[in-house]
C-alpha cells in the first residue's frame, strides 16, 4: 500500500521484453540499504516487486497483466519515472490510500497555467468516470492528486509548483498516456451496493440480512 507522495524520480535503464512479461531496471536515489529483495515499490503508480538490486539500480519483474493494464511496457531507457516505497505502519498518511493496482490508462489532452499552478485535463476510457468525484482523490502515475473537475469523459487536476518540479508531471506532453488509479473506497461502495442495482428495494430487513445492522 502507498500514499501517492512521490519519494524520488528515477531513470529507466532498460525495459526488456521476456515473451509476454518484461524485466525493468531503474536507477534511483532511494536508499538501497533500506530496500530488500521482495519489497514493493510503486513505479509510475504500478506496484512492482524488487527482484534484484545493485548499488543505485533496482530490477523488477513485470507480469503480463501489468504490461497490459499499465504504461510500464512502453518505457524506454532514459525516461523518468515516479518512485515510492510501500507505506510503513506508523507513517504519516499525507496523500490517500493507493494500492498500486492501476485501473486504466488515461490520456493528457489539455493543459493551462493559472497563477503559477498547472491545470491538467485527462480523458478516461468509458466506464471509469463514475469512480471520480469533485474534491475526491486520484493517483496519476502514482501521484496523489485532488480532482478539481469531473467531465463526462475525463477530469481535471491542479498541480502546484512543488509537485511540478518533484515528479514527472512537468515532462508530460499532450497525447501522453498515464496510469490512473481511482479511489479504492468508491470501488468498495459500488461492490457493496451492487445487490440493489437491479431495482430491489432496500429495507431494514435486507440491511440486517447482509450484516449492515
Amino acid at each position: 500500500m502507498f500514499t501517492g507522495l512521490i519519494e524520488t524520480v528515477g531513470k529507466v535503464t532498460a525495459c526488456e521484453r521476456r515473451g509476454a512479461a518484461a524485466v525493468l531496471t531503474v536507477t534511483s536515489a532511494l536508499p538501497a540499504a533500506e530496500i530488500a529483495i521482495g519489497d514493493s515499490v510503486a513505479v509510475n503508480g504500478a506496484c512492482l516487486t524488487v527482484t534484484a538490486k545493485r548499488e543505485a539500480a533496482l530490477t523488477f519483474d513485470v507480469s503480463p497483466e501489468s504490461l497490459t493494464a499499465t504504461t510500464i511496457g512502453r518505457l524506454r531507457g532514459g525516461e523518468s519515472v515516479n518512485l515510492e516505497r510501500a507505506l510503513r505502519l506508523g507513517d504519516r498518511m499525507g496523500g490517500h490510500i493507493v494500492t498500486g493496482h492501476i485501473d486504466c490508462v488515461g490520456k493528457l489532452f489539455r493543459t493551462r497555467e493559472t497563477s503559477g499552478n498547472l491545470v491538467l485535463e485527462f480523458t478516461l476510457p468509458a466506464g471509469y468516470d463514475h469512480y471520480l468525484i469533485h474534491k475526491g482523490s486520484v493517483a496519476i502515475n502514482g501521484i496523489s492528486l485532488t480532482v478539481n473537475t469531473v467531465m463526462s469523459d475525463g477530469f481535471a487536476v491542479n498541480i502546484i509548483p512543488l509537485t511540478q518540479t518533484s515528479t514527472t508531471l512537468n515532462t508530460l506532453k499532450i497525447g501522453d498516456d498515464v496510469n490512473i488509479e481511482t479511489d479504492i473506497i468508491g470501488k468498495y461502495v459500488e461492490r457493496l451496493a451492487s445487490p440493489w442495482k437491479s431495482g430491489n428495494s432496500l429495507t431494514m430487513k435486507t440491511l440486517a440480512e447482509n450484516g449492515f445492522i
